[in-house]
């Protein structure tokens, strides 16, 4: 009698299903974010400011995960950031340099950088009409990290020094000249009464954080919950370190 041949149909081992997971987990991760932005190119984007931070979120991550890991402010001008610039001081003329540099990873998209409630309008394209920064609302905060989750990426652009609501645009001149400013995590700063403050003495503002995510805060809450919590700011322009604890902002 023949004897049949008995195949053995052999399971993944606990270290390679393990190995499997990783492969899947580390894919999704690289791809969904890419995902996201070829999906928002089918539609219009809301244009609200909690969802425009949102968006710039999401390009940022984007725009790190092609250059290991670092933002645009953190990136040498050689490997495409705009780093080299900020080792000097006053560098909140090329505050839209930061946004320009990540024009693909926006999706092209100029309104996404506008706040509805600004006085400026959008840029008609983010490359051929976008050379300065009167088409921009949010500041730059340039040592925010996803390390740190809750590092200040980006806000509305008017936020300004003191307690007292500015009746103007605070921090943003409105000449569009910017301002590279140091802002101790103790505050205080106040949101002026343009944009999102309109009709409200206290003052409400939008910032974006190093995990992504967007809120809306008033001025108290943004120094009590946010800017106390922000990881200061340690690569300061030689002979420019602030004498407390500071994160450095941008804005345009």
């Amino acid at each position: 009698m023949k004897q049949r041949m008995r195949r053995d149909v052999s399971a993944f081992t606990r270290i390679e299903l393990a190995v499997v997971v990783v492969i899947v987990v580390g894919w999704t991760s690289i791809l969904l974010p890419r995902l996201v932005l070829k999906g928002r190119s089918s539609k219009i984007p809301p244009y609200n400011c909690v969802e425009n931070l949102k968006e710039i979120g999401t390009a940022y991550r984007l725009w790190a995960g092609d250059n290991d890991n670092h933002i645009p402010a953190d990136q040498t001008v050689a490997k495409g950031g705009w780093g080299d610039y900020l080792t000097n001081i006053d560098q909140g003329a090329l505050c839209w340099t930061n946004y320009l540099i990540m024009h693909n990873e926006l999706g092209e998209y100029p309104k996404l950088l506008l706040c509805p409630k600004d006085e400026r309008k959008p840029a008609t394209n983010l490359t051929t009409d976008f050379k300065d920064n009167t088409h921009i609302s949010y500041f730059v905060g340039v040592s925010a990290s996803d390390i740190y989750p809750q590092s200040i990426q980006a806000g509305d652009r008017n936020l300004g020094p003191g307690k007292v609501p500015d009746s103007d645009y605070g921090y943003s001149p409105t000449n569009g000249k910017g301002n590279d400013v140091a802002v101790p995590i103790s505050g205080p700063v106040s949101w002026s009464l343009k944009m999102h403050s309109a009709g409200n003495a206290s003052g409400y503002g939008n910032i974006l954080l190093g995990d992504g995510s967007a809120q809306m805060t008033s001025s108290a809450a943004f120094i009590q919950t946010w800017l106390s919590r922000a990881n200061p700011t340690t690569n300061w322009p030689a002979g420019h370190v602030p004498s407390s604890p500071s994160i450095r902002l941008v804005f345009p």
